[in-house]
């Protein structure tokens, strides 16, 4: 059985997240299909994601790509979670992610409770495919009474906890009819979010075969995270681990199982030979980085403080931008915007070389450039809390 050690991994990892030298030449939606989607949660940090790992891009030619019949798309991803997909790739998301099974039972829809079942999910998700049949964008307020008057008044119900308080019981089913390839982020009205159907921004949309979406997940998924285990692509998913090995054996002929420091981990068969390499450098890598959320397990790409410090009290990462060294967090960061000046705050975890020191300057300008602003960089500790 092949041998591997996590050096190996993290440097395998960081070379194909764009992450191991200079930025390369390629598109925005380029970037985002081999890093498996760029999160949005954070708007300005899915720009910086996915700029960082082009060259000469800033957020201007991001949001360029959003525009209606751009190559990026904004929508629900996996995990239920926002996210910027390329264009070209979204009938093979919508199919893949469709076709996951929730990783906890479906609760009974109890009025005492804010899920809904299957069958409610599938009344609401086929009441916002009528709504938005058109061309128009919908803000929620315009959709919801639409929603309502084809499913009934209990889909009203506030009981979904949200930013502390409650949101009505339909809009849980709004990942899922993303996935679906119901809608997809439309434009927005300033500040307001708008939903839009994806045939309306892509043209000729429509969603894969799910099996063949599905293997396409793996096969992108193992050569952006992998080696891994079926395991760790079931919690990326938020999906049941046995539904996960049983997918992942539906492509055995694919993939080959590799020894990585002493645990069984798969990788693909046409893309198994570890790097020569080991892995350097320094960089900043905003809230929610591909990288940082989908790369298990969290004890090797965190080690002793940066646990503490870097992720959240639940083990979630991506919580706080951080400072990548040789492929491991060491560090966080801060920014704080006044005009055009950024005002840039790092708070390493242990000492820097001088070169690391040059390479984080470097780092700094090109996240200034980027938001198109000018950089002033500051060493020193940071009180600021983690993003939920």
């Amino acid at each position: 059985m092949e041998r591997w050690s996590w050096p190996q991994v993290r440097a395998r990892r960081l070379d194909r997240h764009r992450l191991s030298g200079r930025p390369a030449a390629g598109t925005c939606a380029e970037v985002v299909s081999v890093i498996c989607g760029a999160h949005a949660q954070v708007m300005s940090a899915a720009e910086l994601s996915i700029a960082l790992r082009c060259k000469d891009v800033t957020r201007s030619e991001v949001r360029q790509a959003l525009l209606p019949g751009g190559t990026l798309i904004k929508t629900f991803g996996p995990r239920g979670t926002v996210h910027l997909l390329a264009a070209v790739d979204l009938p093979m998301w919508t199919a893949a992610l469709s076709a996951v099974p929730p990783s906890v039972p479906v609760a009974s829809g109890s009025p005492t409770d804010f899920r809904m079942t299957l069958e409610q999910t599938d009344e609401v998700v086929a009441a916002m495919t009528q709504a938005l049949a058109g061309d128009e964008e919908l803000t929620l307020e315009e959709l919801e009474p639409l929603v309502l008057d084809a499913v009934g008044p209990w889909a009203a119900d506030p009981v979904m906890p949200a930013f502390g308080g409650f949101w009505p019981r339909w809009r849980q089913a709004i990942p899922a009819a993303a996935h679906q390839g119901v809608l997809c982020f439309g434009a927005g009205r300033g500040r307001t979010v708008t939903y839009r159907r994806p045939s309306a921004l892509v043209p000729g949309f429509r969603p894969g075969g799910s099996a063949d979406s599905l293997r396409e997940l793996v096969r992108r998924y193992l050569a952006a995270f992998g080696p891994a285990t079926p395991a760790q692509f079931a919690q990326w998913l938020a999906a049941p681990v046995a539904w996960a090995a049983q997918t992942f054996e539906s492509l055995s002929d694919e993939l080959i199982v590799v020894d990585l420091a002493g645990t069984e981990a798969w990788v693909l068969a046409a893309d198994h030979t570890p790097p020569t390499g080991r892995p350097s450098g320094v960089r900043l890598l905003p809230y929610f980085d591909s990288y940082i959320v989908g790369s298990h397990p969290r004890a090797r790409l965190f080690p002793g403080v940066a646990g503490r410090r870097a992720l959240s009290r639940t083990g979630q990462a991506g919580t706080m931008p951080v400072l990548l060294v040789n492929g491991e967090v060491a560090g966080v960061w801060r920014m704080r915007r006044s005009g055009k000046r950024l005002r840039i705050t790092v708070e390493p975890f242990g000492d820097l070389t001088s070169r690391q020191h040059v390479q984080l300057e470097h780092q700094v300008e090109r996240t200034a450039a980027i938001l198109e602003g000018t950089p002033d960089l500051t060493i020193g500790p940071i009180a600021v809390g983690h993003h939920l």
